[in-house]
């Protein structure tokens, strides 16, 4: 028989090798639920804000995690940081009534094209074109440069 020391050895050890292998996600992932962006749960926003690179006092509006399988992965809604899908047409209403207004612009701002498109865009004239994808996104359909995995 085990003595009663070694038995709460064994339990403890389980319990730390069982945390490690369930990670930060503790749970969370992978889970297809968990698949959309969503507010941190309370628990894992010290982890994700460190993540991020933001103090643990920073604010947790615009703060979100999701699922890739079993990673963790954190944004943080930004100026220019869109945590949601991304617009991968090639064409862009904001981006054809900018070129209208500004014909032959070298640049159209995000503030016509939106904040969630991938592409670099131009005016030819008044005619609005989606230049070389300045951003990478992933099978989930985000944008990959947006999202952070939490260790």
């Amino acid at each position: 028989m085990r003595s009663p020391n070694i038995s709460a050895a064994l339990l403890a050890g389980l319990v730390t090798l069982l945390a490690s292998n369930v990670g930060l996600a503790g749970g969370y992932c992978p889970n297809a639920a968990h698949r959309a962006p969503a507010a941190p749960p309370a628990g894992i926003v010290p982890d994700v804000l460190k993540t991020l690179g933001l103090g643990p006092d920073a604010s947790q509006e615009g703060l979100y995690v999701r699922c890739a399988g079993a990673k963790l992965l954190a944004c943080s809604v930004g100026a220019n940081l869109n945590c949601f899908k991304a617009d991968v047409r090639r064409k862009s209403p904001g981006a054809t009534a900018w070129c209208r207004e500004h014909r032959g612009d070298a640049s159209i701002p995000m503030a016509a094209t939106g904040h969630d498109t991938i592409y670099s865009w131009s005016c030819k004239g008044s005619r609005a074109v989606a230049g070389a994808s300045a951003l990478h996104v992933d099978a989930q359909g985000y944008v990959v440069e947006n999202w952070t995995e939490v260790r």
